[in-house]
């Protein structure tokens, strides 16, 4: 049975980890990618990308409207073995900390919490004020995991793209998906 992995892309700036994970997904054996997309969503990513909403919609192997609240995935009856929203707008974050379930995303992410099941959120602000502070340590508190997308420079990294692959392959290791090449692995500081 394969692993059904819902990706979920908001209207924040970032929008090139939510289809760069899609893409990196594609070639993993066993998985079966959801998408949400939502309008703020695709608005931004044909701003920000080369990708239009039809072109995102092809990435994945199941495409779900982010207002159909009777969808599968608002039901814990559908096994998943988890989400991410990438990127995750701060008010989608403050929805799901305070249980507002008022759209799909919102809704499979409640699941996910009631569920127990993996939800990691690449929150998307800065600078933070309390408010989105406050949310985060309540999802954390509930057993999500806040993943901002902060590079490793660590790795050296040649482009933006080596950026973004590294990112996505960190986060889904929360979700204990490992791309083959994506991630460098800190290996300690060499005397």
């Amino acid at each position: 049975m394969k692993k059904k992995i819902i990706i979920a892309i908001t209207g924040a700036t970032g929008s090139i980890y939510g289809i760069r994970m899609l893409e990196m997904l594609q070639a993993v054996e066993g998985i079966e990618t959801h998408l949400i997309l939502s309008s703020a969503g695709a608005l931004t990513a044909s701003s920000e990308s080369q990708h239009d909403k039809q072109s995102i919609q092809k990435l994945a192997d199941v495409v779900h409207h982010y207002k159909d609240i009777g969808a599968t995935l608002a039901s814990g009856s559908f096994i998943t073995h988890g989400m991410v929203i990438a990127p995750c707008s701060m008010r989608t974050l403050g929805a799901i900390a305070n249980g507002i379930a008022d759209n799909l995303i919102t809704r499979a992410a409640d699941v996910m919490l009631k569920e127990r099941r993996r939800l990691t959120l690449m929150v998307r602000e800065t600078p933070l004020n309390l408010v989105h502070l406050r949310n985060m340590t309540t999802l954390t508190e509930m057993g999500a995991i806040i993943a901002p997308p902060v590079p490793s420079f660590y790795t050296n990294p040649a482009s933006i793209n080596d950026i973004v692959n590294q990112t996505v392959g960190r986060t889904l290791d929360t979700l204990d998906i490992t791309i083959p090449d994506s991630v460098k692995r800190w290996k300690g500081l060499n005397p």
